[in-house]
């Protein structure tokens, strides 16, 4: 995923009620149940089934740092998808989405205005139209580019355009991003 997709990940994760389980045993546990078994979960972390079966057994209790991080990130991925998505439902009905960027800006627009890009730190509360858009397009598996342009347009119409009372014609491009935080 780019920096939009993992930034919408992470503020998914952000709506979990519950900590994630803190021992690799725990955790292992956990994606073994989700996964049904050992094999595909060993599939899935690149080690082997019996690697999988010791953690769970609590043979093994602390993993190398790159494994620890792998089954952390795959805990987190799964991690209380109904909490997750029932948030996600509420910010695409009636919450929307805030997004806070630094990124560059550059612009089409009338003769005579500078269409020069400038790096802007940007905060703004996009409605619940855009977020569902964002959270279409990331369930439908878009590529980066797609989820630029969707919060770029929210970003063109909102923040620059002010719902249509000025600057009517501009149209934004969203390119170099430095980083970018999603709050829903």
């Amino acid at each position: 995923m780019g920096i939009l997709g993992d930034s919408l990940e992470k503020a998914a994760a952000a709506n979990t009620t519950r900590p994630i389980p803190k021992s690799a045993g725990a955790q292992m546990r956990f994606l073994v149940k989700q996964h049904k078994g050992t094999k595909a979960v060993a599939q899935l972390l690149g080690i082997s089934q019996r690697t999988v079966e010791r953690y769970v057994k609590d043979q093994i209790k602390r993993p190398r740092k790159d494994l620890a991080a792998r089954i952390e990130r795959e805990v987190r991925r799964r991690w209380q998808p109904k909490v997750r998505e029932k948030a996600k439902r509420r910010a695409a009905q009636t919450g929307g989405i805030t997004i806070e960027t630094r990124a560059r800006f550059g612009f089409t627009a009338a003769p005579g205005t500078t269409d020069d890009g400038r790096i802007r730190l940007i905060t703004q509360h996009l409605p619940p139209a855009y977020a569902a858009r964002l959270f279409d397009a990331q369930s439908a598996g878009a590529p980066e580019q797609q989820l630029q342009n969707i919060a770029a347009e929210g970003l063109q119409e909102i923040y620059f355009k002010d719902r249509g009372r000025r600057a009517d014609g501009l149209l934004v491009e969203f390119t170099d991003i430095d980083y970018v935080e999603l709050d829903f």
